[in-house]
């Protein structure tokens, strides 16, 4: 079927195209290069053939790349290590930057340079290889007609990433990145510097849209939004480049992505001169980021600054020698050294122009500077050393011109036939170090390493613009290591290096403790700013707000989180000092009160107030507003211990001693036996009532404290913004245990005292005890509701407050008990 197909396309070549540059040789190398960059319109007729394509203005870069090929060819040829006694020819045509030339260009390359077809077709080609072309769409059509043969393709200067397809260029090498890796490298180059909002333009060709749409992808995946995306192509009319600029002079990007070819990058900078096109920050494509043309003054105002990746540099020894030699006069028919020399000089060799002056041959190159003669930025000439080395190195293998001992074999095994799928075969295995030391090898797509140079043009000591390496760009480092900067200070697009870089975004950044909020109806990159609630921070420009850990909260700004004020009732506050003055004060009273009694213990209102009990009693007062104490400080695992078993023991002593001295007064006036007989029996059962009262209130607590004692706890439910430090009470069933037993033994003193209430006016201690009992069960009736709704440290305090009040009441009962006898 191949060979069908073959001996079709046969019938179709009628190609009449032939090289510009050719040398005959046992191996011939192919070469399509854009040694002209602008191509004649022919006016179409149906009654007339077409005129045929005239292609003009020669390209004195692409010129160099052809004289590079010749170079690396001939250095091969003068190499005895490197396809001995085998000579390199060459045959190399002008693709003209156009598809349609490209096509009669791979008909010729295939055909030879025939121009007519003899009767048979052999199907075998003139050509072994070929190395072109420099754009992308061109290299796709040569492709489209010599991968029908199989014949490889290694392309200096073709970055479409369509191109890495196997299956449908499976013929296809190349010794420049694809754009694939560079369409990611300027995504990631732009997220670097902080640049979200960008415009974008492409060359309306695979270049460009292919490039363009990787860009686009890779971009969004960065959070950049391209706010307009435009296409030129260098034979567009002028009307669709200058409503390109006015798009870009409206945009509110300040920030440019050009993936244009070097060509349409042209174009477009003459319509940007025209409409004053300037403050952009240029980001660039290889194509012609290193472009000298580019970067001479006519464009300097405009691109100065510019960032962009592009090929690694390298020097080639020799080269600039052998492109100086380049001469007329060395082949005096080739039209095209005669037009680039008179380019170079601006002479003519026609004597019949006026205003020009004559060309003599006699030249020196050595005093242009131009395009062809600068190999100060060898980097795509380099492509194309490196892929004739490509060639040379896999026929090498082919043809087996080394034997086994690792000695050179002078007399290579070279066939009358080779046939171009082996070519392919050979050049996929290659690997090889040029004479700069960088290693030559192919992917299993046929692409080089993707290792770019990030360029940036500043300005030198002259003014003149030169291309500055500031970083490197390596796809085979682990993401976020891609991208590394040299430390060399970056030009902006200003003219000053004191100039900050350029801002380009839609919003600005959100300032720490905001967060981002999409607008309806606009990009990702358009946004507004709303502020993170209470307990969340958020750094700068962040898409979401963080909750901050239990134990912290946000600060005032929401940018950090800062450790919770813990709060417990503290002496050094206002309320904790007043209470503990209290507790400390009612303490004092009582001693007082007790002194009081002691001083006059021998006395009979002491003796009538039955002494003992009194002291018991005015001793466990005394405990009841100590123990309040406790309850102020920060709480710790002693403290909550102490505080409520102290505070329950405490006042169940005291209380004992009420309900003692209640049985006492009700036993003296209610017994029938005579009265003498009641002191003997009242004190052994005053002190067991005491004793044994306050033991049971002992063993609760014992029992509190051995199974579910409690412990310092950080309340973080009550309040967000801060932990109140409590103590838990480890078990609340213990706790009202407790105080239900105290309001057990303070009903039985109110109930006997109610009893009592009718006993002789001059002795109304049961009325004192049944007011004291009144007091003190209303204090706790009232406490239970706010201890249960007060917060944080108000609990605590609210539990104070019911201790100090039930004591003072009862205090002050007890003392109008004890002077109620002298009436």
């Amino acid at each position: 079927m191949l060979a069908q197909d073959e001996a079709a396309f046969c019938e179709m070549l009628g190609s009449r195209e032939v090289p510009l540059m050719s040398k005959k040789g046992d191996i011939i190398i192919g070469g399509a290069f854009s040694l002209h960059s602008q191509i004649s319109k022919p006016s179409l007729s149906w009654n007339a053939s077409p005129e045929p394509l005239i292609c003009s203005r020669i390209n004195l870069r692409e010129f160099r790349f052809a004289q590079t090929m010749i170079f690396a060819i001939e250095e091969i040829n003068n190499r005895s290590s490197l396809l001995p006694n085998v000579s390199v020819g060459y045959k190399i045509f002008d693709s003209c930057a156009s598809t349609l030339p490209t096509t009669r260009v791979g008909m010729g390359l295939i055909n030879g340079e025939e121009r007519t077809f003899e009767k048979n077709c052999s199907g075998q080609s003139s050509v072994h290889a070929v190395v072109g072309t420099s754009e992308s769409s061109t290299t796709i059509v040569m492709l489209q007609t010599l991968g029908i043969f199989q014949i490889p393709v290694i392309s200096h200067f073709a970055t479409c990433a369509c191109l890495s397809n196997r299956r449908q260029y499976p013929s296809f090498f190349r010794t420049i990145p694809s754009d694939y890796f560079q369409s990611r490298a300027l995504a990631k180059l732009v997220k670097h510097f902080g640049w979200t909002w960008v415009g974008a333009v492409r060359s309306d060709n695979d270049y460009g849209n292919n490039g363009m749409a990787t860009f686009i992808e890779a971009a969004s995946q960065e959070g950049i939004c391209v706010e307009y995306s435009e296409a030129i192509s260098r034979t567009g009319s002028r009307e669709h480049v200058k409503r390109v600029v006015r798009v870009i002079r409206r945009g509110t990007a300040s920030v440019l992505v050009a993936f244009l070819a070097y060509d349409e990058m042209d174009v477009l900078l003459e319509e940007a001169l025209f409409q004053n096109l300037t403050e952009l920050q240029w980001v660039g494509s290889e194509s012609w980021i290193t472009s000298a043309h580019l970067a001479k003054a006519r464009y300097s105002g405009i691109l100065s600054g510019s960032l962009g990746f592009a090929i690694r540099k390298a020097k080639i020894p020799g080269l600039e020698g052998f492109l100086l030699q380049v001469n007329p006069k060395q082949e005096p028919r080739s039209n095209l050294l005669r037009e680039f020399w008179e380019t170079s000089f601006g002479c003519s060799f026609q004597s019949d122009m006026p205003g020009t002056k004559l060309c003599t041959g006699s030249e020196n190159l050595q005093d242009t500077n131009n395009a062809f003669t600068d190999v100060s930025e060898l980097r795509i000439s380099n492509n194309v050393y490196k892929a004739v080395y490509a060639v040379a190195y896999a026929l090498h293998n082919m043809l087996k011109c080394e034997q086994n001992d690792g000695k050179v074999n002078y007399t290579c095994n070279l066939n009358d036939y080779i046939a171009p799928r082996q070519v392919v075969k050979y050049l996929q295995d290659i690997h090889f170090t040029v004479q700069s030391g960088e290693k030559v090898f192919f992917d299993e797509n046929g692409d080089p390493a993707a290792v770019y140079d990030l360029v940036n043009w500043q300005r030198n000591a002259a003014k003149d613009i030169v291309f500055t390496t500031v970083g490197i760009y390596d796809a085979s480092q682990p993401n976020g290591k891609q991208l590394s900067m040299n430390g060399k200070n970056i030009t902006w697009a200003a003219e000053s290096m004191e100039v900050p870089r350029p801002l380009s975004v839609c919003s600005q950044n959100c300032p720490p403790g905001f967060r981002k909020a999409t607008i309806k109806g606009k990009p990702i990159c358009c946004f507004s700013c709303l502020p993170c609630a209470a307990g969340e921070i958020s750094n700068t420009n962040s898409a979401e707000c963080s909750q901050c850990p239990l134990e912290y909260w946000s600060n005032v700004n929401h940018s950090k989180c800062v450790p919770k004020v813990i709060e417990f009732l503290s002496y050094k506050e206002t309320m904790g000092a007043i209470l503990a003055a209290f507790s400390l004060c009612g303490a004092s009273l009582t001693l007082i009160i007790l002194c009081i009694f002691l001083w006059f213990r021998h006395t009979p209102l002491v003796k009538a107030s039955n002494s003992e009990l009194s002291f018991l009693l005015l001793f466990s007062l005394t405990l009841c507003f100590l123990c309040s104490l406790t309850f102020i400080g920060r709480p710790t695992e002693w403290s909550c211990m102490l505080r409520h078993t102290a505070f329950g023991i405490a006042f169940a002593l005291c209380i004992s001693c009420i309900l003692a001295k209640t049985i006492t007064v009700v036993m003296a006036f209610k017994a029938k036996r005579p009265a003498k007989t009641i002191p003997q029996c009242s004190a052994p059962l005053q002190r067991t009532s005491v004793l044994g009262c306050t033991l049971i209130q002992v063993l609760i607590c014992v029992i509190w404290l051995t199974f579910a004692p409690p412990f310092p706890h950080k309340n973080t439910v009550y309040a967000n913004e801060k932990i109140i430090l409590e103590c838990d009470l480890g078990s609340p069933i213990a706790f009202w245990v407790v105080l239900g037993y105290i309001g057990l033994l303070a009903s039985l003193c109110f109930v006997l005292a109610f009893l009592s209430r009718k006993l002789p006016d001059n002795f109304n201690e049961a009325k004192f005890i049944t007011f004291s009992m009144l007091i003190f069960s209303a204090v706790w009736l009232t406490f239970i509701p706010a201890y249960v709704s007060s917060p944080g440290k108000f609990t605590v305090a609210v539990e104070i407050f019911a201790i100090l009040a039930s004591s003072f009441g009862l205090l002050f009962c007890i003392f109008k008990i004890t002077f109620s006898h002298r009436d």
